[in-house]
């Protein structure tokens, strides 16, 4: 009797980072990486048990998960925890900036200290642990950026905060994309609109009113950004790097 061989998983082997891997898309991302094969290890911000339950979730699956506890914003924590990550797998791939806030606020209202926590969570944050995950990743590296579509659009007020730190990542992936293509290691941005999560659900005030800027008026899911992001990080993307990928319903079309 002929023997019928199992396909590897795609990411069989590899050992990837996550942050703000908890809840919401991180930790859709978390448990699709895991499910393709790869070893993951993602920080969290204070939602201990969502984490130690994440963690269960995969290796009751077979899968390997490590959660570490880190403010994005304190650099040398984060720096710190990318290493011990890299330790406690013997390697690192894959890294998802996914950590990130939202602080909306008019012009003339938005706070100081919510513009700086606005930047170094969702800018400085990234180039801190893209400089980090650097040191242990080698060719064939990827490094994938989760921004938003508000990059692109911002329809109603209070919102411009956001939207420049989100516009910022476009810039540091094209100019990256050049520094380390001939590394072999690409980097992208995933841009998603609205997804149904603890921070915007489908069932909240302004649902509607997004809805009414897309094109397919709904929310998305976590597992539909998790499989961009798993595209991405997949043998099959190695000719994509510096690109901003809406995932957004036609929020921004």
């Amino acid at each position: 009797m002929s023997q019928v061989t199992q396909a590897r998983p795609v990411l069989d082997g590899k050992a990837a980072f996550v942050t703000g891997g908890s809840r919401g898309i991180g930790a859709a991302i978390v448990r699709r990486l895991a499910r393709d094969g790869a070893a993951v290890a993602f920080s969290y911000a204070s939602n201990e048990a969502a984490a130690k339950a994440l963690v269960a979730s995969i290796e009751s699956a077979g899968g390997r998960a490590i959660a570490l506890r880190v403010d994005s914003a304190d650099a040398a924590a984060l720096r710190s925890a990318i290493d011990e990550a890299a330790r406690s797998l013997g390697r690192l791939d894959i890294l998802v900036n996914n950590a990130g806030v939202l602080k909306l606020g008019a012009v003339d209202e938005i706070s100081l200290e919510d513009f700086d926590l606005t930047l170094n969570v969702n800018v400085r944050a990234v180039f801190v642990a893209i400089q980090a995950a650097l040191r242990h990743m080698g060719e064939g590296g990827r490094i994938i950026n989760i921004g938003s579509t508000n990059a692109e659009r911002m329809p109603f007020p209070g919102g411009g905060v956001y939207a420049m730190s989100k516009s910022a990542l476009t810039g540091l992936v094209q100019g990256f994309a050049r520094d380390l293509g001939p590394r072999g290691i690409t980097i992208n941005n995933v841009q998603p609109g609205p997804v149904d999560t603890d921070m915007n659900p489908a069932s909240g005030p302004m649902a509607s009113t997004m809805h009414g800027f897309m094109a397919l008026p709904r929310h998305g899911r976590g597992e539909e950004i998790a499989g961009m992001v798993a595209y991405l990080a997949s043998p099959e993307a190695a000719f994509v790097t510096g690109a901003g990928l809406n995932i957004d319903g036609g929020f921004a079309a």
